[in-house]
């Protein structure tokens, strides 16, 4: 039996019926005017006026087609296969496969298909429908044009007291969208009055932000999830993180406790890839790297202490200052830190000593940007003091590439998404660099001046083309890169291998130069070491005398050198004139020994008429009997006084006619035997007063022996 009930009511308790019916006209009010106001109007003739209680339009036309746009979603769901078979067990699954794979009708319609599709593959492959014919063209065209970047936009941030915009991140599925993190990380600066807020600004309404964070403590690091665009993961200024659904408001959905937080600003916060999308990692200037999942944080999934010395002590620790996780390398990741030491880690080392793998140190300050190549994982830019460098992880000791020392300091830098050879720098002058080393290496390819103030954070959105600058006072500058610097060139990517190779290997052959030459000095230093280990002791007494004596020893070794050197000098000095005695007797004496000058008796010195031998007194011209001087007429032989021309026997004077001898007074001539004066026709022996003629020792004491 069903039991009913039913609810009734009248007609006239649940609505006033109506009835209509034909009226005439009533008046409802008539007021009379007023003859005071007519002296404010002016009367108007003729009048003409009508009344419309519908609404006034303008005549308007637009010639376009109005287009609504849905969004729709397609739940795709694997089928086809049978109802005892559910597609959610794999055994099931993979036990209905092997039996269909063995039946022979599956075969053959493989077997079939297979001819169809090659036919059809070969079809494809014989001409290609999706070929650029003019890519080439567009690409030079595309080459000639300069680098440019135009501002396309301008955030600021809404609140009196300006602060930093220390970091920035853009939504993971629309480029329109961009989160920013305002904190001032000025020591002691920071007001009374001083806003906590972050916002995400909707670039199609920069004018006001789309939803203001509202975090306990300022934000310096925010960070989309590329899994959920709605999450985000935030790291604030007194060490605590904290995450956010923006389905649920601007306060965030759980904060971490302050005991188990970091003790410093939370300089880098990044996702983790992982299944479930919510792990993710933070570090700080405290030294440590901790590892959190946002579905709990009460307390850090595990951690890691900055220690090089591989101890693990927190005062040890070196302060993180940027943080760089590459989600194609899961396991690793580096940190860049206050000291200018950027340390490679290893997540799923066994041992937390074992985690710290590697270090670099290049930098005179902080490291600011740490950021790996997209298409190149070993190569990664660190940014720091007054330098950005390229860094290969085969090489610890020094970088690949660097960029010049410049003027002001660096602040931030990131790699091209699209072009692997391009970077973006910023300055503390509120300049940005774009560098393209395959273009130029010592100067920046574009260099822009976005701002007065300094800018302190860089982001690229993924298509490579938008670029976010946030500035000191909160200014977000939103820049748009010519299309040569956003498009990848033609045979880059293997221009780039070569480079990073080359360099890798160069840095590669003088780090193990280098080594050589540490390992020499160290074993050198160790031998000094160990002659010092075996010298006895001295008394100071035993140390002067030992000084003394080596002092003599050095002042006995110069005296001689120098001794030795002045003997030496003696010995040429001897030599060179012996030679040149020897060549003076060659051009004085060029006939042999004993040969006499066979002229016959009775025959006269054949000289020119009025010439005389013209000897000095007290001696006579010893000459062959029977020979006459045959002098010429009028002049004589004139020999010195006192001396006689001690000629061979049998030899005479054969001077030149009209010449005779002029030697000076007291000097004999000292001619051996045998031998002739062979002077020249025309010129006779004229040799000084008081000088004798200058023979070697032996033809002298020759001389002598003759009678």
């Amino acid at each position: 039996m069903e039991i009913t009930y039913v609810y009734t009511r009248k007609r006239s308790e649940f609505g006033r019926p109506c009835s209509f019916s034909d009226r005439p006209a009533t008046v409802t009010a008539d007021i009379p005017p007023d003859p005071s106001l007519a002296s404010g109007f002016v009367l108007r003739d003729p009048v003409d006026s009508y009344v419309q209680h519908t609404s006034e339009m303008s005549e308007h036309e637009v010639n376009t087609e109005s287009v609504k746009v849905e969004s729709r979603g397609v739940n795709h769901v694997e089928g086809g296969w049978p109802r005892d078979i559910k597609p959610q067990e794999a055994e099931q699954t993979l036990r209905f496969r092997k039996k269909v794979e063995k039946d022979e009708n599956y075969i053959n319609t493989i077997m079939h298909l297979g001819s169809l599709m090659e036919h059809c593959v070969r079809q494809n492959n014989t001409v290609n429908i999706y070929e650029e014919y003019f890519g080439e063209e567009e690409m030079l065209e595309m080459e000639d044009e300069p680098p440019f970047a135009k501002t396309i936009n301008v955030i600021r941030d809404p609140n009196i007291t300006k602060r930093t915009a220390t970091h920035l991140s853009w939504h993971p599925d629309t480029c329109m969208k961009l989160a920013v993190a305002y904190s001032s990380l000025e020591f002691q600066h920071s007001m009374k009055d001083m806003s906590f807020d972050s916002y995400i600004w909707d670039l199609e309404n920069p004018n006001k932000p789309e939803l203001v964070l509202r975090p306990s403590s300022p934000l310096v690091s925010l960070e989309y999830n590329p899994k959920d665009s709605y999450i985000l993961l935030g790291g604030c200024y007194n060490g605590q993180m904290a995450y956010w659904d923006t389905r649920k408001g601007g306060l965030p959905v759980e904060v971490s406790t302050v005991e188990v937080s970091h003790r410093d600003p939370v300089y880098g916060a990044i996702w983790l890839q992982s299944k479930t999308g919510t792990e993710c990692f933070s570090a700080s200037t405290d030294g440590q790297v901790l590892w959190w999942d946002t579905r709990r944080l009460s307390e850090p999934t595990e951690t890691l202490v900055l220690d090089i010395t591989r101890r693990g002590l927190l005062e040890n620790a070196l302060g993180a200052s940027t943080l760089e996780y590459e989600p194609t390398m899961p396991t690793k990741f580096m940190v860049g830190t206050e000291q200018g030491i950027v340390v490679a880690c290893n997540r799923k080392a066994k041992t937390p000593a074992e985690k710290i793998t590697s270090t670099f140190s290049g930098h005179h300050g902080p490291v600011y940007a740490l950021a790996r190549n997209p298409f190149y994982p070993k190569v990664f830019l660190t940014v720091g003091d007054w330098t950005a460098r390229i860094w290969s992880e085969e090489t610890k000791e020094s970088s690949i590439m660097g960029t010049k020392y410049h003027l002001s300091y660096l602040t931030d830098g990131c790699w091209s998404t699209v072009r692997p050879a391009v970077f973006f720098t910023t300055r503390s002058d509120g300049t940005l660099d774009v560098w393209d080393f395959l273009f130029k290496q010592k100067d920046p390819s574009l260099s822009l001046k976005v701002c007065d103030e300094a800018l302190s954070s860089l982001r690229l959105q993924d298509n490579g083309r938008v670029l976010g600058c946030g500035s000191k006072l909160g200014t977000v500058t939103l820049l748009e890169i010519s299309s040569g610097l956003c498009t990848l060139q033609r045979n880059e990517k293997n221009l780039a291998t070569a480079m990073f190779e080359r360099e890798t290997k160069r840095e590669k052959i003088l780090e193990g130069r280098h080594r050589e030459m540490r390992l020499k000095e160290r074993a050198r230093s160790e031998g000094q070491g160990k002659e010092a280990e075996e010298r006895l002791p001295q008394s100071p007494q035993e140390v002067l005398d030992h000084a003394r004596r080596e002092f003599f020893e050095v002042i006995e070794a110069e005296r001689a050198r120098a001794e030795s050197q002045r003997l030496q000098g003696k010995v040429k000095e001897r030599r060179r004139e012996e030679m040149a005695a020897q060549e003076e007797e060659g051009r004085e004496s060029q006939q042999p020994e004993g040969r006499e000058s066979q002229q016959p008796e009775r025959q006269e010195s054949q000289l020119p008429k009025g010439q005389e031998s013209q000897q000095p007194e007290g001696r006579e011209s010893q000459q062959p009997e029977g020979q006459e001087s045959q002098l010429p007429k009028g002049r004589e032989s004139q020999l010195p006084k006192g001396r006689e021309s001690q000629l061979p026997k049998g030899q005479e004077s054969q001077l030149p006619k009209g010449q005779e001898s002029q030697q000076p007074e007291g000097q004999e001539s000292q001619q051996p035997e045998g031998q002739e004066s062979q002077l020249p026709k025309g010129q006779e022996s004229q040799q000084p007063e008081g000088q004798e003629s200058q023979l070697p020792k032996e033809e002298e004491e020759d001389a002598a022996k003759e009678p």
